[in-house]
């Protein structure tokens, strides 16, 4: 009886040690587990996209990885010394698309954002370069082709433009300088930031403010004929105000006769170019300028954009292969990108037909721009022969 409780002591001892050993060994095991886990934690992560991943560059604190940069470095030395995106055998096409960006992307536009958009319209990480103040900014004129010249000088490896119109110069000052930079996309030494917003040219305060920015910004302007840009406007405005009263008895003070025109309707008074010059001349030289035309841009998108290009200091890459006049919109468009399925054309916004107008109110109008065109003319030192 004894030797029998001796033995089943026994057993028990060996079964509590070998529970104490497992529970032991499963402590040990989860100590390991999370130090190694922690451990691992403490390597750089990398950052990824639905079709590449790639390391971090953190450019404000300076973080570089030689490697990604030296890559880039070769591969944007590529894409900005051919003509054709569609020849880069030597290089990733989804490295280019990216780092560097398809020239046709889209900017996202909020405040602060470091994404652009990829080739499959996912938004793509993009740490690497900065956010800096435009070197140029398309400061005018409403209805005058300022659309259609920013989406063609994107196709342009070295600009980045903010997409939407920022109106920081005329709206927003008060954000101050700072939440303007913000807005910008992030560019690479070489690459030229931009943004337009028409309604700055016809601005009082806006050239006092941009220069106190910078002084050295370059300013485009883009002009058309003032009086079929006072009918386009005219048009825009009646697309969303189908009530409107009609053009001549908006354009003239006394609706009985056609000689007292009113300057206080915004279509007309945009069109006093030579005004809204002066004031921008009292803090800019004329060098600081270029003045391009809105109808050569529609008769010859590639020779008025080779203009802007010298005017950015640019290589001229945009050129006549990539425009084609659509008959039905009345104003060149761009051809697809590769990999896309269709032509890139202006909103339908862009092109409406306009309602007719009275001859003689045309010619009224026409006569009165007359002296200010002129006048423009002798300023800017190019004729755009509208009278």
């Amino acid at each position: 009886m004894g030797c029998r409780i001796c033995s089943i002591r026994l057993n028990s001892g060996k079964a509590l040690s070998k529970v104490s050993a497992f529970f032991i060994m499963l402590l040990l095991f989860m100590y390991l587990f999370y130090n190694l886990a922690g451990f691992c934690d403490s390597f750089p992560k990398g950052k990824f996209d639905q079709q590449t991943s790639a390391r971090e560059y953190d450019a404000q604190d300076g973080v570089q990885d030689s490697v990604r940069l030296s890559e880039y470095s070769r591969f944007a030395h590529a894409v900005r010394n051919r003509t054709d995106f569609t020849g880069l055998s030597s290089v990733s096409s989804k490295f280019v698309w990216q780092v560097v960006g398809h020239p046709q992307q889209q900017m996202l536009d909020s405040a602060g954002t470091s994404e652009t958009v990829s080739r499959s319209g996912m938004p793509v990480s993009n740490s690497f370069g900065s956010k800096k103040f435009p070197q140029a900014i398309i400061i005018g004129v409403k209805k005058g082709g300022t659309r259609a010249l920013l989406e063609f000088l994107r196709i342009h490896p070295d600009v980045r433009a903010v997409g939407a119109e920022p109106h920081f110069f005329d709206r927003f000052y008060d954000r101050g300088l700072e939440w303007y930079r913000n807005l910008m996309p992030r560019t690479l030494e070489g690459q030229v930031t931009m943004e337009k917003t028409p309604s700055y040219f016809v601005t009082k305060e806006a050239p006092m403010r941009v220069c106190s920015m910078n002084c050295d910004t370059k300013l485009i302007v883009v002009v058309r004929d003032p009086v079929t840009r006072a009918v386009s406007d005219y048009t825009q405005t009646l697309s969303k105000n189908p009530g409107l009263p009609s053009f001549q008895s908006l354009a003239f003070r006394n609706s009985s006769g056609l000689d007292a025109i009113d300057t206080s309707w915004s279509a007309v008074r945009i069109g006093l170019y030579a005004q809204h010059l002066e004031s921008w001349l009292r803090h800019f030289p004329l060098s600081r300028f270029l003045f391009v035309s809105g109808e050569r841009l529609v008769a010859d998108p590639a020779g008025e954009m080779g203009r802007v290009q010298d005017f950015l200091g640019l290589k001229r890459i945009v050129g006549d292969k990539h425009f084609y006049f659509n008959q039905t919109k009345g104003f060149p468009c761009l051809k697809k990108p590769e990999g896309s399925g269709h032509p890139r054309c202006l909103g339908k916004s862009k092109g409406r037909p306009h309602p007719l107008i009275p001859p003689e109110a045309l010619q009224s109008l026409r006569a009165f721009y007359r002296p200010f065109n002129l006048k423009f003319y002798q300023m800017s030192g190019q004729d755009f022969g509208w009278d």
